[in-house]
C-alpha cells in the first residue's frame, strides 16, 4: 500500500464506530443538498444549525504563494477588531459542519476562518463518497505547505480587521493534528484546541514530524480533547503525548471522555455523543478565555 493510501489513525477511528440504527439519518440526496459530505457515512437528520443573525459570514479567497485558497469565515457584525480563530477542518472538505462550527465561534465573538487547504488538487472533497478516494489527496498534503496556508489565513484575517494578537486555532480529526503542528510552528499563537487529533503518523515523507515528536517545540498551550473509545487514537498514545509535553515543560491539558468514540463532536455523524460534545465545547471556550483569545 502506498504512503498516500495508507489509513491514518483518524480514519481508522472514524470507520470503526459502534453499530448504529439508520433511523434518524438523512437520505444521501438530502445530505448532499444540505451540504454534508458522504465519505464520512450516513448523516444525522438532527444536525446542529447555527444562523447568521448578528454575523457577517460567507466565502472568501486567501492569497497563498501559488494562487488563491478558498475559505469560509464568520465574524460578529458589530465588532471592529475581533480575535481570530482558525478552524482546521477534517479530511472531508469545507462542508456544512465545519461552516457551522465557524458560525458558532463567531457567536462567541471570534473572527473565525476555515481555510480549504486541500484545494490544490482540484477535487471537491465534499462531493466524494469513498474515503479511499480521499486518502491519496489528503495524505499527500505537505506539512510545510499546510503551515504556510495557515499563516496566509492569519495574514488575510488581519487584513480584514481581525486582531491576530489574540490568535487561536481549533481543529477536528486531521484538523486536530494540524492544531498540534501549528502550535509548534507559530510563536504568535495564543492557544489551540485539538479535538481527537492524531498524535502519531504512519511513515510519510511530507510529514517530517508527528505531534508527539514535536512536543519539545510547542510554542502555545494546547487543550487535547479525546475519546476513550477511539479505535484509532488509543488512550496510551494520549498519555505518551501528555508525558512528552510534561517532560519538555510545555503547557497542555487533556480530557478523555469515557465511552466516547472518535468524532464525538461531529453532530452530523453516527459518532456524535451529545454530552461529551457539549462539555468539550465548554472546555474549549474556557481554554480560549484563559489564554486571552476570547474575552
Amino acid at each position: 500500500m502506498s504512503v498516500e493510501a495508507e489509513p491514518t489513525s483518524d480514519v481508522i477511528g472514524l470507520t470503526k464506530v459502534a453499530p448504529f440504527s439508520r433511523r434518524g439519518f438523512m437520505t444521501a440526496s438530502a445530505a448532499v443538498t444540505a451540504g454534508y459530505t458522504l465519505a464520512a457515512g450516513p448523516v444525522r437528520a438532527e444536525v446542529i444549525t447555527t444562523d447568521t443573525s448578528g454575523l457577517n459570514a460567507g466565502d472568501a479567497k486567501v492569497k497563498v504563494a501559488d494562487g488563491e485558497m478558498p475559505a469560509y469565515f464568520a465574524r460578529p457584525a458589530s465588532a471592529s477588531n475581533p480575535p481570530v480563530v482558525l478552524v482546521a477542518m477534517e479530511i472531508f472538505g469545507l462542508h456544512q459542519y465545519i461552516k457551522d462550527v465557524t458560525r458558532r465561534l463567531a457567536k462567541l465573538g471570534a473572527f473565525a476562518v476555515a481555510p480549504d487547504y486541500y484545494f490544490r488538487k482540484g477535487a471537491d472533497l465534499t462531493k466524494m463518497t469513498e474515503i479511499k478516494d480521499l486518502l491519496p489527496i489528503v495524505n499527500a498534503k505537505p506539512d510545510a505547505e499546510l503551515l504556510s496556508d495557515l499563516d496566509a489565513t492569519v495574514a488575510w484575517a488581519k487584513s480584514q480587521g481581525g486582531d491576530t494578537s489574540r490568535l487561536g486555532i481549533v481543529g477536528f480529526c486531521r484538523g486536530g493534528r494540524n492544531v498540534w503542528e501549528y502550535a509548534a510552528h507559530n510563536g504568535g499563537l495564543k492557544a489551540g484546541v485539538a479535538f481527537y487529533g492524531p498524535l502519531t503518523d504512519p511513515p510519510n515523507p511530507v510529514w517530517p514530524k508527528s505531534p508527539t515528536q514535536l512536543a519539545p517545540e510547542m510554542k502555545a498551550p494546547v487543550l487535547g480533547l479525546y475519546g476513550e473509545a477511539d479505535t484509532g487514537i488509543p488512550v496510551t498514545s494520549v498519555e505518551a503525548m501528555k508525558a512528552a509535553l510534561a517532560e519538555n515543560k510545555k503547557t497542555a491539558e487533556f480530557k478523555i471522555y469515557p465511552g466516547a468514540p472518535h468524532g464525538f463532536h461531529a453532530d452530523y455523524r453516527p459518532s456524535y455523543r451529545k454530552d461529551a460534545a457539549e462539555d468539550a465545547w465548554a472546555q474549549m471556550q474556557a481554554w480560549f478565555k484563559k489564554y486571552g483569545v476570547l474575552s
